[in-house]
């Protein structure tokens, strides 16, 4: 059983960046596609991006469109989330999540980690 880690969490000015990672112990990291959820204080999480097994293809919520940007590195079993032009609505707790098959965002993600904090002052 893979277990995802998250790292890299932070405060950040409002036009800063982040860059967050999701280190994923076991050796069949590359079977999963990788997905990044985000829950703020008193709301619902919600899906911010995803990756699939060899990082061609990503998906984005309309909301980080433009700013953030998801990759990964199989060969270190890392995928990263690189936030850019940061907003004080992005201030919350970021979860990485992994299922095998699709990095499709209406599917679910079932192995997740515990979460970075993540801050934006204005």
């Amino acid at each position: 059983q893979i277990q995802p880690v998250e790292s890299g969490g932070g405060l950040v000015q409002t036009g800063g960046s982040l860059r967050l990672s999701c280190a994923v112990a076991g050796p069949t990291f590359s079977y999963y596609a990788i997905g990044w959820f985000r829950q703020a204080l008193g709301k619902e999480r919600e899906f911010v991006a995803s990756v699939n097994w060899n990082g061609d293809t990503t998906y984005y919520a309309d909301s980080v469109k433009g700013r953030f940007t998801v990759s990964r590195d199989n060969a270190k079993n890392t995928v990263y989330l690189q936030m850019n032009d940061m907003k004080p609505e992005d201030t919350a707790v970021y979860y990485c999540a992994a299922r095998r098959g699709t990095a499709r965002p209406e599917r679910e993600f079932d192995i997740w980690g515990h979460g970075t904090q993540v801050t934006v002052s204005s």
